[in-house]
């Protein structure tokens, strides 16, 4: 599904139905615009349910300040005016009261987004303009004097974050990276000291995927192809909604058959996913017009390596990343489930699986099926897709529960012993 074809108050609708949905904004909060090709701008009614809206719901301003629609435009109709005549690039606005962004904004500070590589890559430089009472033209030119710096985002103290883009997604994609990145911030302050990333290491995720791949156009698609292609695309959603996956971060894929496997593509909204949008890769060649994952290469490296190994999946989980920007210690020996789905989880450091992805795939196996890339992702491999998706909720689980558990009292492990009664019963010794 590709913004471009949907028309300003769909587009609208489907991001703001998201975003409430994902707990990123409440019923009367937030407010979205559109500004088409005529100069007019589509924005969200004021004091309507966020949670219900319908295209019929939009209003229309055209450009001499005329306005349609069964409802008031938001009251924040000024500072999205007062953006679009500033920068006249700009032709989306996302504003939203997400929770971790409302904290920074309550301490009046920027997240880190040298965290994880994306974040300054997606969103650039981050501005962040001084209080004034919602609605107002003194907010909006605070707004305005941080976009005119350059930047596309900006925390509003006390409020909120406003995220400006050529179309929605891409406002949408800055504000769900930022986001993002403030809860990774938030999660990472509560079990240790946060390691952000050099230039150099954030200029290094630049050079993932640069390996040309040369393209062939498939002779037939097979029945099992439509399967596979079929069942990713529902992980992939469920990924999605469950915040393993953000939009354009997260990749599964799956061994098709000899030196042939299916992958998510590269940049495609994965909460839209279909099963056409996936990427076939054969003997090094991708499906014709189609661009794969960046990490198609590990991918490929991991299925020559192991051919037990069918299916491959790639996240940036919030709890289980914040050990890997710590560099905390994490045991999977906390209840059986844990220890018989991750085994022993291996950390590696940042940029590895950029510059020696043969490592990693040599490291990765059946009895250490997840891999944990510092400042970057969690890699879980298995037999079959849903066992690879299984693997990775049952690390982001058991990262939850230690964080919260340490939170209340001193954990207790497994005992070695205890360990050699479930190797037994499972038989993994």
């Amino acid at each position: 599904m590709d913004y471009q074809f949907m028309h300003p108050a769909e587009q609208i609708v489907q991001t703001i139905n998201r975003i409430y949905r994902k707990q990123m904004t409440t019923t009367s909060g937030g407010n979205l615009s559109v500004k088409d090709s005529d100069g007019n701008i589509w924005i969200t009614p004021s004091g309507i349910d966020k949670g219900a809206l319908t295209p019929s719901d939009i209003c229309l301003v055209k450009p001499d300040g005329t306005v349609e629609g069964k409802y008031k435009p938001s009251v924040e109709l000024p500072f999205h005016k007062l953006v679009y005549k500033t920068r006249p690039d700009i032709k989306a606005v996302v504003h939203a009261h997400s929770p971790s962004l409302v904290a920074f904004s309550l301490i009046r500070k920027i997240p880190d987004t040298a965290i994880i590589p994306t974040a300054r890559l997606v969103c650039g430089k981050v501005g962040i303009a001084g209080y004034e009472v919602p609605g107002s033209i003194e907010l909006g030119k605070k707004i305005a004097a941080e976009l005119k710096k350059g930047t596309d985002v900006v925390i509003m103290e006390n409020h909120g974050v406003v995220t400006c883009g050529n179309d929605l997604f891409d406002a949408f994609m800055k504000f769900e990276t930022l986001e993002r990145c403030a809860k990774l911030d938030i999660t990472s302050r509560l079990i240790g000291k946060a390691n952000p990333l050099t230039d150099e290491q954030i200029e290094l995720a630049n050079e993932k995927g640069k390996v040309p791949l040369g393209e062939f156009i498939p002779a037939e698609i097979s029945s099992k192809e439509k399967d596979i292609r079929t069942k990713m695309c529902t992980l992939i959603h469920r990924a999605y909604d469950q915040d393993l996956f953000s939009s354009t971060m997260g990749t599964f894929s799956e061994r098709l058959g000899d030196d042939s496997f299916i992958i998510t593509p590269y940049g495609k909204d994965r909460k839209l996913l279909e099963p056409q949008d996936l990427v076939r890769v054969d003997h090094g060649w991708r499906e014709a017009g189609k661009r794969p994952s960046r990490s198609a290469i590990l991918h490929k490296m991991i299925y020559e390596t192991h051919p037990d190994i069918n299916a491959v999946v790639v996240a940036q989980p919030t709890n289980i990343l914040a050990f890997g920007i710590t560099r905390t210690e994490i045991d999977s020996r906390t209840i059986p489930e844990s220890y018989i789905k991750i085994r022993n989880l291996v950390r590696m450091p940042y940029g590895i699986n950029i510059s020696h992805p043969e490592e990693v795939a040599k490291t990765i196996s059946a009895k250490s099926p997840v891999i944990l890339i510092e400042n970057d992702s969690i890699i879980a491999v298995g037999t079959t897709l849903i066992e690879a998706f299984d693997a990775l909720e049952v690390v982001e689980f058991t990262a939850n529960t230690i964080i919260h558990g340490g939170l209340i009292g001193k954990i207790v492990k497994i005992t070695d012993e205890e360990v050699k009664t479930i190797d037994k019963a499972f038989g993994l010794d």
